[in-house]
């Protein structure tokens, strides 16, 4: 392995966590599905910090999971072990205009990037719905926004600084692209990230357009407002009170039930930021303060991947399930676009996707509605969202992911003894 490595002082000397630390604090995530209480929760304000943390888990014997903003809705980060979490970690710590690359300490939020980078005349490529993830967690789980030309933020990763299974730094760079490609895409498992190197591109300002077509005209132009935008998404309403559930405004002349709220948001030429609108539906703004969109409310959430020619076929079988099975189900169906990637983990990897988002109520049972979806999406051969709840198993992770041992060999070289696996990892990479 090719990585650079700085071997810190001897194991044996590891002592309690310097970092602020508590025991027996119970973590709860967003949407307030998932919990754990470590044996230790620690918030590491510095790199030695972190480091004194994982080097007192080895002594111990105990595993270790970070966790970021907490907004994955999958046992991601479940341990009886050591938490870590990362928010203390954050910061812009270098821009570079020429290269177009950008880098930050593993806690920064998503959020945190944008006037930062404007500032130093630079942009993060896309964005999702959500901008409170840390940078992190969203390269863990392949997090991406929309636009069939645009992939996610794992696939911009371009160096990064952790701490191994052997309580050693190892930066890993693009002249490792084997191990880089493990990197981009790790579920947590090859270490504790400290800070990361993004690929981003020039300032841009993006034009916003909101239209409400019914089902068969967004079916008729599928294809088109697929191609002619540079990022294009729908959520498909299955009631006129859907858009409510995720405070969007719905249309001001329309009935929603059956129609689709869809979002086209294009690049334009603002010389003058008075030109910046926040008109409703068509604003014209920085690129950053376009994209977050306004899902405040909590919710559960299952995310699918499928080839992007299967796209149509597979949101329409997804409408069959609900008018026919659970019509009691009215959140939208969000339908999206990421661009294939090289990262071995990614659900992108080798195939450009279109992207299925069921979403449904907490404290409501969802599990009989998410498997009956599970299953009628297996036909197209569905990935699934590492933050999202999901049935992946090991058996299907063989057969859709075709670097599944090369990352699996990976994980090994850094995390030897699995100290950083919890039971959900351990089943699909351990």
């Amino acid at each position: 392995m090719t990585t650079n490595v700085s071997r810190p002082a001897s194991l044996a000397g590891a002592s309690t966590p310097s970092a602020p630390f508590g025991t027996d604090v119970t973590w709860t995530n967003w949407g307030g599905n998932q919990s754990a209480t470590p044996a230790f929760t620690v918030r590491p304000g510095s790199e030695q910090e972190a480091l004194d943390a994982v080097r007192f888990a080895i002594r111990e014997g105990l595993p270790v999971r970070a966790v970021g903003s907490g907004h994955s809705s999958s046992p991601l980060v479940q341990t009886g072990g050591v938490l870590m979490d990362m928010s203390g970690l954050s910061a812009i710590t270098g821009t570079d205009r020429v290269g177009r690359r950008a880098r930050a300490l593993a806690g920064t939020t998503i959020n945190a990037f944008g006037d930062a980078l404007w500032d130093k005349g630079l942009a993060l490529s896309n964005q999702g719905d959500i901008d409170k993830q840390q940078i992190a967690g969203a390269l863990a789980t392949s997090t991406h926004g929309s636009g069939k030309d645009l992939g996610s933020f794992s696939s911009k990763l371009r160096w990064v600084k952790l701490i191994n299974g052997s309580g050693e730094i190892v930066e890993i760079g693009e002249g490792q692209l084997r191990e880089l490609r493990a990197a981009q895409v790790a579920l947590g498992t090859l270490g504790i990230f400290l800070e990361v190197e993004l690929a981003v591109e020039d300032r841009y300002y993006l034009q916003e357009e909101i239209t409400y077509p019914t089902w068969a005209e967004t079916a008729e132009t599928w294809q088109s407002d697929i191609d002619s935008n540079r990022h294009y998404s729908f959520l498909w309403c299955p009631e006129d009170d859907s858009c409510e559930l995720l405070d969007l405004p719905g249309s001001p002349d329309y009935r929603m039930g059956g129609r689709s709220y869809t979002k086209k948001y294009n690049i334009v030429d603002v010389q003058d930021e008075r030109q910046i609108s926040g008109v409703e539906g068509a604003r014209l703004d920085r690129s950053y303060r376009i994209y977050p969109g306004g899902f405040t409310t909590q919710f559960h959430e299952l995310e699918y991947f499928v080839r992007s020619e299967d796209g149509l076929a597979a949101v329409e079988a997804i409408q069959d399930l609900i008018r026919s099975r659970y019509p009691e189900q009215k959140y939208p169906v969000e339908v999206r676009w990421v661009k294939a990637d090289d990262a071995y983990m990614s659900q992108f990897q080798g195939r450009d996707s279109t992207v299925i988002t069921l979403t449904t109520q907490p404290g409501t049972d969802y599990w009989q509605f998410f498997r009956d979806a599970d299953a009628v999406l297996q036909e197209f051969e569905p990935r699934a969202h590492w933050g999202k709840i999901h049935f992946m198993t090991r058996a299907r992770l063989e057969r859709l992911y075709p670097e599944l041992d090369t990352f699996m060999q990976v994980r090994r070289e850094f995390d030897p003894r699995g100290m950083f696996l919890n039971d959900h990892t351990r089943a699909l990479v351990g």
